[in-house]
């Protein structure tokens, strides 16, 4: 299990999100920013506009999240403890 942060991955917060796998930890930190822009959290709602700026095609996209990917990779494992 590895651990990032919110911000680590394009947020605004320095949330805590723990998986073991790197599809796991992007849903949930996705399912963060997404209810916290519902809730009118500004941090969140600039963060989630520039990430959509920079995202100007599939292969902008692609690069991001094997950006992202790599990071979460290099990480040591934290076998569960934050």
């Amino acid at each position: 299990m590895k651990t990032m942060t919110c911000k680590e991955l394009g947020g605004a917060c320095n949330q805590n999100f723990s998986a073991d796998t790197f599809e796991e930890i992007a849903k949930m930190v996705s399912m963060h920013a997404r209810e916290m822009v519902q809730q009118g959290d500004a941090a969140h709602i600039q963060a989630m506009n520039e990430m959509r700026n920079s995202m100007t095609s599939p292969e902008a996209m692609n690069n991001w999240m094997d950006e992202k990917r790599r990071a979460f990779n290099a990480l040591p494992d934290n076998n569960g403890s934050l």
